[in-house]
């Protein structure tokens, strides 16, 4: 017979962090992002026009350059549809976030409201119950003095 094997576990404590969430401000905030979005495509609308830059004169160079600057603008347009995307997304996770937080926060009103009323229920049939027990008692004294 070999020896026994302990087994020692560590034991780690793990603290759990709390959020506070104000729904309403999340909304704000997603109503912003919006308008933050609306603005920059109303930009990139506006600098569509450096997509086709016409050459300053008939030479090399100049449509060179001319081609170089339109290669960077449809670059430029190709980012900002890929930006212009992604604030979407973003806007709609926020604006989500914040009705699900919401919804949440008031399912805890409600579970609130409603253990304060199991509680107090609870507190009613506790305070009767010395009541109870007494009546119990007299009751089964007089039967008994009744046979």
């Amino acid at each position: 017979m070999g020896r026994p094997h302990l087994n020692i576990v560590a034991v780690r404590r793990i603290s759990m962090s709390f959020v506070n969430v104000a729904p309403q401000l999340v909304s704000t905030a997603a109503a912003d992002a919006a308008r933050i979005g609306s603005a920059i495509n109303t930009a990139n609308t506006a600098a569509a026009a450096t997509t086709q830059v016409l050459a300053a004169a008939h030479d090399e160079v100049s449509t060179a350059i001319a081609a170089l600057f339109g290669s960077h603008g449809q670059h430029y347009q190709a980012i900002s549809a890929q930006v212009a995307a992604y604030q979407q997304r973003f806007v709609l996770a926020l604006s989500q976030a914040g009705s699900t937080y919401a919804v949440a926060k008031s399912g805890q009103r409600n579970t609130a409201a409603e253990r304060a009323r199991c509680d107090q229920r609870t507190r009613s049939v506790a305070d009767r119950a010395p009541i109870d027990r007494r009546r119990r008692e007299r009751d089964r004294r007089d039967r008994a003095s009744r046979r």
